[in-house]
């Protein structure tokens, strides 16, 4: 049973930093594209960062410079360090692996405001 689950959301005021995590199970993490992305409230869903399986990042622009995506395969881990937070930041977070298949954690919500 494959299992994605991101904790670290939470209300951060605008300048803050947040730190989210991502565990996963029941998938050779190792080989998989992980990603992160958000979903703010009557909005479609946007790619904020992935990794791939060799370490390489991108990010979209609006995070560029703010974010660091990071991975830990020994714990099939993904880590998602947010700073400079802005109120057009929250969202509902969701991790994903990608490879063959695609699939999605259950989501955290970030909430910045003052």
């Amino acid at each position: 049973q494959v299992q994605l689950v991101e904790s670290g959301g939470g209300l951060v005021q605008p300048g803050g930093s947040l730190r989210l995590s991502c565990a996963a199970s029941g998938i050779a993490f190792s080989m998989y594209t992980m990603g992160w992305y958000r979903q703010a409230p009557g909005k479609q869903r946007e790619l904020v960062a992935v990794i791939t399986s060799g370490g390489s990042a991108n990010y979209v622009d609006s995070m560029k410079g703010r974010s660091t995506i990071s991975r830990d395969n020994a714990k099939s881990a993904v880590y998602l360090q947010m700073n400079s937070l802005m109120p057009e930041d929250t969202a509902v977070y969701y991790c994903n692996a990608n490879w063959v298949l695609d699939f999605w954690g259950q989501g955290t919500q970030v909430t910045v405001s003052s």
